[in-house]
């Protein structure tokens, strides 16, 4: 790559942080000490740039342009035992967007998603679909332009990045009735222990989608067939519904889906088709019907909604270090179960009326939580498809039981391996007993001690640790986080600007 584009692509980096911040290029300037048409000069890679004058940026975006070493490892050094004060808010859901970015493989026009979280995540799924021709552009405020070209390039798709996330199983729905046979490669993401992907073929196979799975790859024929009954869904999860839908969206006729899942992505996904022209009723219920069209071209721009497992994660962090502090923006909706378990168990907290999201369809509320005594529940803690307690808001509502009084069950039965890592609060001072890989008993109140602890390769998990380490009175090390920044924008900086004591070091 020649000087110039080097150049070029570091300017481009600093312009994408610096508008995701909400920060002009005067105020970037005068942070810097310089002026603005020296910024201007920078971003358009039209002046050279030392290594200090990367590093002084980075520091004033909170954020890392240019890593030298590329084996490094990004770790947060936490010094724990602070109180919380202050608010913070709630930004759009990580699962919405990925689906989100999936769904717009089906329109043939330019898709803009509005306030996109800067996650690895969503970073993962644009790597792939730029490698497989697709324009991606950030925008001012986190927004996402996407302009897709006439045929999608498969076969020069990115497999590395494809890899690092189990959302590409969610290309399968969009791409069954453009393409007569393409591959994919096997997903990746967290590491939670084997989950099949049968649920998948089962509902994409009434549509005439066949996969055959070789060593590192599935391949995917379609010869399309009518459909003459409703698809029952053997499994009522998340992506497995969101690929179904987008199969009935291009579908010219009508699919009616059972047992589906009415949860907060599903739900998103669902609005971005009707504003994409597909006729969707049931939504937020069980039972979908969808009339959908032969083709999709159309300017569309769609706001996801908040993230409730974010929104609960605040809650946490809020409750583990005994602190007042206001989430803003939470999806009650999707949020509900979990309040009503944490006020069982002591929890007192003021909830604003209701108002409307950006996507005009999801209710939120401000929670201001009150400084509290939580004693352990009656009953154990489990969650269940939604309206039920979500699965990912299950790992956070242990870690509340650590500083609860008594003995709490946390049942863990959807994933095969994650309620191991509760048993890393032990290192922190938790007492923790396992009683199989789905069942761990926690007992509180907790006395906690710092640790130094390398996060597991699983979003929530690690975030927990993260958490329990801020309530842990001294200096606590927590290694390589990338599977925390796969599902959190900035969650150090915005921790901080809390209270915490979070810094971000590198190895």
């Amino acid at each position: 790559m020649k000087t110039s584009e080097y150049l070029k692509n570091i300017g481009t980096l600093i312009q994408e942080n610096r508008q995701s911040r909400g920060m002009t290029q005067s105020e970037l300037a005068e942070a810097l000490g310089t002026s603005q048409s020296a910024i201007n000069r920078i971003e358009k890679g039209g002046q050279n740039i030392s290594l200090e004058m990367i590093a002084r940026i980075g520091d004033v975006l909170s954020c890392e342009i240019v890593r030298i070493n590329n084996y490094g490892k990004t770790n947060f050094r936490v010094t724990g035992g602070r109180e919380l004060h202050g608010s913070i808010e709630v930004k759009t859901s990580k699962n919405a967007a990925v689906a989100l970015l999936c769904a717009s493989l089906l329109n043939k026009g330019k898709t803009t998603l509005r306030r996109v979280a800067r996650i690895e995540e969503v970073n993962r799924i644009i790597e792939v679909l730029e490698s497989i021709g697709v324009k991606c552009r950030w925008l001012e405020h986190n927004d996402l332009e996407i302009n897709p070209p006439k045929r999608l390039d498969l076969a020069n798709m990115d497999v590395d990045a494809a890899k690092r996330t189990r959302s590409i199983i969610m290309f399968l729905g969009p791409l069954l009735h453009q393409y007569s046979t393409f591959e994919l490669p096997f997903s990746g993401g967290c590491n939670l222990g084997t989950r099949t992907v049968e649920p998948h073929m089962t509902g994409l196979a009434p549509f005439g989608l066949s996969v055959q799975a070789t060593s590192d790859r599935y391949v995917a024929t379609n010869k399309p067939q009518a459909i003459d009954r409703a698809i029952v869904l053997t499994e009522r999860g998340d992506t497995v519904t969101e690929n179904v839908i987008m199969a009935a969206a291009l579908y010219d006729g009508v699919t009616i889906i059972r047992n589906a899942s009415p949860n907060y992505m599903v739900q998103d996904v669902c609005f971005f088709l009707q504003a994409l022209g597909v006729d969707i009723d049931g939504i937020g219920t069980t039972t979908l019907t969808i009339r959908g069209v032969k083709s999709i071209n159309k300017i569309v721009e769609y706001y996801p909604s908040e993230d409730p497992i974010e929104a609960m994660s605040f809650v946490a962090a809020g409750i583990v270090t005994g602190s007042e502090i206001t989430v803003a923006r939470v999806p009650i909706e999707f949020m509900e179960l979990e309040l009503a378990t944490l006020a069982g168990m002591g929890l007192q907290y003021n909830m604003t009326p209701e108002y409307t999201a950006r996507n005009g369809r999801t209710r939120l509320v401000d929670i201001t939580l009150k400084k509290s005594k939580l004693h352990a529940p009656k009953d154990k803690i489990h969650a269940l498809p939604f309206p039920g307690i979500n699965m990912d808001n299950l790992p956070f509502l242990g870690l509340c039981a650590t500083v609860a009084d008594g003995r709490t069950l946390i049942h863990d039965w959807s994933y095969e391996n994650r309620a191991i890592y509760f048993t890393e609060l032990s290192k922190l001072g938790g007492r923790v007993e396992m009683v199989d890989p789905h069942r761990v008993y926690i007992t509180g109140p907790t006395r906690w001690k710092p640790a130094d602890i390398i996060a597991p390769a699983a979003l929530r998990p690690s975030v927990v640790i993260l958490l329990a380490m801020m309530a842990a009175p001294g200096v606590s090390l927590l290694r390589d986080v990338y599977s925390i920044n796969r599902g959190y924008e900035a969650i150090a900086k915005r921790l901080n600007s809390l209270g915490a004591q979070i810094e971000t070091v590198w190895e």
